[in-house]
Formats: C-alpha cells, sequence, structure tokens
C-alpha cells in the first residue's frame, strides 16, 4: 500500500519543516521500497493497459479531463469532505446567483 505511506509521510513533514534534504532522502527510500517490493501499488479495479502505468494513467486522465484517476479519488474525496464541513455539508446559492 503507497497511500498515506508512513515514510512519504514523514518526508512531507521534513519537507515542511525545511529540512529537505533529509526529506529527498526519505522520499527516495520510498520509491525504491515500492519499486523493489514487486507488489501491484496500482489501486485502480480496473483491467486496462494503464494499470500500474501512473505516469501514462496520469497523462491519458489529464489529456480528457473527464475525471480523475482511481488512485486519486480517495484524496480528493476526503479533501473535498473537510473542506465541505466550513458550509456545513451545504452547498447553497445566494440570492440572486445563478438566475
Amino acid at each position: 500500500m503507497i497511500d498515506y505511506h508512513e515514510m512519504e509521510m514523514r518526508a512531507m513533514e521534513l519537507f515542511k519543516q525545511g529540512k529537505c534534504q533529509e526529506a529527498s532522502q526519505l522520499q527516495d527510500e520510498f520509491l525504491q521500497a515500492v519499486q523493489e517490493s514487486g507488489d501491484d501499488y496500482c489501486s485502480c479495479p480496473a483491467t486496462c493497459k494503464l494499470h500500474g502505468k501512473c505516469v501514462q494513467c496520469v497523462i491519458v486522465h489529464r489529456g480528457h479531463g473527464d475525471h480523475l484517476p482511481h488512485c486519486f479519488q480517495r484524496m480528493v474525496n476526503e479533501r473535498i469532505a473537510a473542506l465541505s464541513t466550513l458550509t456545513e455539508h451545504f452547498i447553497k446559492r445566494e440570492p440572486g446567483e445563478g438566475e
């Protein structure tokens, strides 16, 4: 599993603290561990020719702009849910908007 991986989350904390060299080293270790694991880390349930080929998959999704790749959906949904708490999970048009 790579989503919310402890090593990468620590690397991001280090980046935010300005410890970029240490963070970059930890990030490199994370990437190496994922590559060497031999695991299928692609979370997409679809069996397509792009399964596990992240760069190509993202390029295709950006190209058609229709929806996000499966691997980004959880993260984006969690961010939207957190943001929606600011409006009590309700989208309301103000008078005069969108009429």
